[in-house]
């Protein structure tokens, strides 16, 4: 199963993840928002250095990117990809697009993919970033979870308070089932 993690990197919700992941083993992508990856490039080197994989999430989340032009998501995309690598450091790779709220209309995929990078979606939606309540996460995570799965959660946007909670709950709780955790195919 593979581990997403949207909206990072964060200075104080980032690490507390990273320290559970390393904890469990666990590997995850987390998908950056590029200026957040400008304003925090040690977070996003510590994600890095831990052998986890970095996705190009946007340069501003515009939930409506498809509504406008192909110039303006062409600078989302790719400006955003540069500005992760630029914060990861020489030789960093970008190798996925999460578009925001799933705009992945075939355009949209078609700019990622014209420069290497997978449109990358989701399986299993926690509804974290809306501070459900610990609970309400597992019950959104487990409600879709199999071998394979694809789980959307989130290091940056705010408190994050209940997705380390969660978190913690789900690696034991994976852990126990005996689940392996990868990266997304490419």
């Amino acid at each position: 199963m593979a581990l997403t993690f949207d909206d990072g990197p964060d200075p104080r919700w980032t690490p507390q993840i990273l320290a559970l992941l390393a904890r469990h083993h666990a590997k995850a992508t987390f998908c950056e928002i590029g200026p957040n990856a400008q304003a925090h490039p040690a977070v996003v080197r510590q994600i890095t250095a831990a052998g986890h994989r970095l996705c190009d999430h946007s340069v501003h989340h515009d939930e409506h990117q498809s509504a406008k032009s192909a110039d303006y998501n062409t600078h989302e995309i790719l400006d955003a990809r540069q500005e992760i690598a630029d914060a990861a450091g020489p030789g960093a790779e970008v190798p996925y697009y999460r578009a925001p709220g799933g705009d992945f209309k075939p355009w949209i995929r078609e700019i990622a993919a014209g420069h290497g990078m997978r449109p990358l979606g989701w399986t299993s939606d926690s509804d974290d970033w809306k501070r459900p309540g610990t609970a309400a996460i597992m019950h959104h995570i487990n409600a879709n979870l199999r071998p394979g799965a694809i789980v959307l959660m989130h290091d940056g946007g705010g408190d994050r308070t209940q997705t380390v909670q969660a978190l913690s709950q789900l690696l034991d709780q994976l852990d126990a089932q005996h689940y392996t955790y990868s990266f997304p195919g490419r």
